[in-house]
């Protein structure tokens, strides 16, 4: 079996339940029929994730397993959400629930806010830079551009890690974070900023989570709802989640294990935004009976592609390192990734846009070609080399395809046609077929058969218009008995799933913005020391990030990759620049990279099921004897009012460890323990490990882990002192800083 990466663009919607798991792969179908208990995907690039999950809920769906109402499937973009109700839609499973993390939270909040909160609730803040200027003014701060979006960025990252202004500060210091201000002055920005908001009445985008998160927590009716709700979850790119968005997450859940979880640890490239892989690479601790599915068949790129990507996570190092899938392409062989060496930044993009021009030539779409660069900043020297040879290029995100103000005037006057019919409308008196009658109404509005000159507003709009006609026609290849009716009911079903057509023109992205994307040709640009890692990354962690945004850029390719840099930035500099260094050992010329230790092995493709047995042994209270089925009255071995014989003063000694131990490892502290589990023990007073490893809730890895610490603390001794474990504590003290 194959997983098909290009299928048309109107497929036939599967007949029958079994027929929606037609051309998985065997991992894939793993995945699309594990319909219980908690389900990790570990997905490499290219291995077809979205499709394994979409599959999963259409399957559930069609075979009456899951309600269509009942599923929650959540990401972190409205192109992702979009994609994902487009494919549930095509495979007959309309009614499911995909959306950002922020989408669904906006939603309950507006629906419970009048009965947890009353009135009305406060309005949504679009752009919050506004607001932070106003901050700053306030505070007799000035910020140019760069520095108010930085400190607006800021502002976002300690809202998602739950951090309140006067704590910014102390937490800035204690994680190792390069802040970008001095630490104090952000924070009074900070609080200045959430004060105005305060004033105005508004909230911002992180409050939609906040108050979420707030309203879940205190209500325990609106929780319930809500669970009634939404009894199944699928999280997408979990390896993005931020703290905020977990707690959300397990709120929603409650106590129940209905989660499907799909991520990449080598994809983890928005730390600066909150995100953490943690939650992602604990899951298995947090749920040793899940069923775990490693995909590493790569159906996107070629063998040449995937080796070089393979390379440059053979050279990782950390926790996300040990986790890595080494993929395996299913595609023919291919050219070898072209490495180029420029003199300066303007031949560097000259030389780019006339090897965009030569592919385009050789009969490559430029919609299927993307340039791609590690900061913004970089793409006006792209934009004009690429106007300069002529080559289309466009810069907007396709989720928005639908917002565009050509697109929605096209979309009214092709509805107004279809009311009026052929022999009512002029314009479509000689149109015999649908994508003439598109044409003929589009021809009005600036669609003409050959493109305009040049860039800018006036080709922008004709691509919009340009990618409508030709959605037109392949909706009548697909189906030749359509009316201009039905073409302008898929596109109100597109535009609500956000399903936009393909725009022509070679894409200029940065390499944050290119991910879950993906082209037949991709150009790496600007690939020197100092830019890839940038400048300001310095920890081993930062360094490792820039690392997998390098590999993110690597397996965005299908089959042309151009790597390249510039050895100076202007004509005539002096050439002091390298290139960048993770290409060492894998661009010709250049020697291994020499570490200490050998890299951990990749994992392998596979099914791992769940360990624990199908029937549970009755648990009895060891106080009354009855038998117990409450998680949490498990852990303890008693009823919840049953008398407790807890040694207090233990169980504040193991919660303080327990913040030690979390703040170390940058994780909630319940993946720690729970406080049943702290309970369990300071009742208990377990003195070897034979007796804790019988407290629920210990499980071997954490015997292991922390069993010393606990037997320490329970024989009232302290735990032996380890060294901090992360490379950002460790480089509080170096001179750098």
């Amino acid at each position: 079996m194959t997983a098909v990466t290009h299928s048309t663009l109107f497929p036939q919607v599967p007949d029958s339940a079994d027929a929606v798991l037609d051309g998985l792969d065997p991992e894939q179908r793993a995945v699309a029929t594990a319909l219980s208990g908690p389900v990790c995907v570990l997905a490499g690039a290219g291995t077809g994730k979205t499709r394994a999950i979409t599959h999963r809920i259409a399957y559930g769906v069609r075979s009456g397993i899951l309600q269509p109402a009942s599923v929650l499937a959540v990401t972190f973009t409205n192109r992702a959400a979009g994609e994902m109700r487009g494919r549930l839609r095509q495979l007959g499973a309309g009614g499911v629930q995909a959306r950002t993390f922020h989408s669904a939270a906006l939603r309950q909040l507006q629906y419970f806010w009048p009965k947890a909160v009353g009135g009305d609730m406060p309005r949504l803040l679009e752009r919050k830079a506004q607001l932070v200027a106003e901050a700053a003014t306030r505070c007799r701060v000035r910020l140019d551009r760069n520095e108010l979006r930085d400190v607006t960025a800021e502002i976002e990252w300690a809202k998602v890690t739950q951090t309140v202004p006067d704590d910014y500060p102390a937490l800035v210091a204690k994680s190792g974070r390069e802040a970008p201000r001095d630490p104090a002055e952000t924070a009074l920005l900070y609080g200045t900023y959430e004060q105005l908001k305060r004033d105005r009445g508004v909230i911002d985008f992180e409050d939609v989570l906040l108050l979420t998160v707030g309203i879940l927590q205190d209500r325990a009716d609106i929780a319930d709802t809500v669970r009634r709700q939404y009894q199944h979850f699928v999280v997408d790119e979990y390896q993005d989640v931020s703290p905020l968005q977990q707690r959300l997450l397990d709120l929603w859940l409650g106590d129940r294990d209905t989660l499907c979880v799909v991520g990449d640890a080598s994809q983890t490239i928005y730390s600066f935004t909150g995100a953490t892989p943690d939650h992602l690479l604990n899951f298995r601790t947090r749920h040793p009976h899940a069923t775990v599915v490693k995909l590493v068949r790569d159906y996107r790129s070629t063998p040449q592609v995937v080796h070089l990507a393979n390379g440059l996570l053979a050279q990782a190092r950390g926790r996300a390192a040990e986790h890595r899938l080494e993929l395996i392409s299913q595609r023919p062989a291919g050219p070898h990734p072209h490495y180029a060496e420029y003199a300066d930044e303007p031949t560097e993009a000259e030389g780019t846009a006339r090897r965009v021009r030569d592919l385009i030539d050789s009969g490559v779409p430029a919609s299927e070609i993307a340039v791609l660069y590690r900061i913004n900043a970089q793409s006006e020297v792209y934009e004009q080399a690429l106007a300069d040879a002529g080559v289309p290029y466009q810069m907007r995100g396709a989720e928005r395809f639908f917002e565009r103000p050509e697109v929605r005037e096209a979309g009214l006057l092709l509805r107004g046609a279809a009311r009026a019919g052929g022999h009512a409308d002029p314009r479509l008196a000689d149109a015999d077929d649908v994508p003439s009658q598109v044409r003929a109404v589009l021809g009005g509005v600036g669609w003409t058969p050959q493109p305009p000159a040049g860039s800018g507003a006036v080709r922008d709009r004709w691509e919009s218009l340009a990618a409508l006609v030709r959605l037109a026609e392949d909706y009548v290849r697909a189906h030749p008995g359509a009316t201009l009716a039905d073409l302008v009911t898929e596109l109100d079903e597109r535009a609500g799933a956000q399903h936009a057509p393909t725009v022509e023109g070679v894409t200029l992205a940065s390499l944050h913005a290119a991910k879950g994307l993906e082209w037949d040709a991709v150009f790496l640009v600007g690939l020197t020391d100092g830019m890839l890692p940038i400048t300001y990354a310095r920890t081993d962690e930062q360094i490792e990030e820039e690392r997998r945004l390098l590999y993110v850029g690597v397996t965005r390719a299908r089959t042309h990759l151009t790597l390249s840099w510039a050895l100076s930035r202007t004509p005539g500099g002096r050439p002091s620049r390298r290139p960048t260094r993770f290409l060492d050992g894998l661009r010709p010329g250049t020697a291994a990279v020499l570490r200490h230790g050998t890299a951990p092995r990749p994992a392998q493709g596979g099914v791992e099921r769940g360990t624990a047995p199908r029937q549970r042994a009755t648990v009895r209270c060891r106080v009354c004897g009855r038998s117990l089925t409450d998680a949490g009255e498990i852990k303890l071995m008693r009823c919840e009012d049953c008398p407790s014989d807890l040694d207090e003063a233990l169980y504040e000694r193991l919660r303080d460890w327990r913040a030690e131990q979390a703040r170390r490892q940058g994780q909630p502290a319940f993946c720690v323990f729970t406080d049943k589990t702290l309970m369990a023990i300071a009742e208990a007073l377990p003195g070897t490990e034979a007796d804790l490893a019988r407290i629920p809730g210990v499980g071997g890895r954490k015997l292991d882990r922390y069993g010393a610490d606990v037997l320490a603390l329970c024989a009232g001794r302290e735990p032996e002192q380890e060294p901090e474990e992360t490379s950002h504590d460790a480089s509080e003290d170096s001179p750098e800083k």
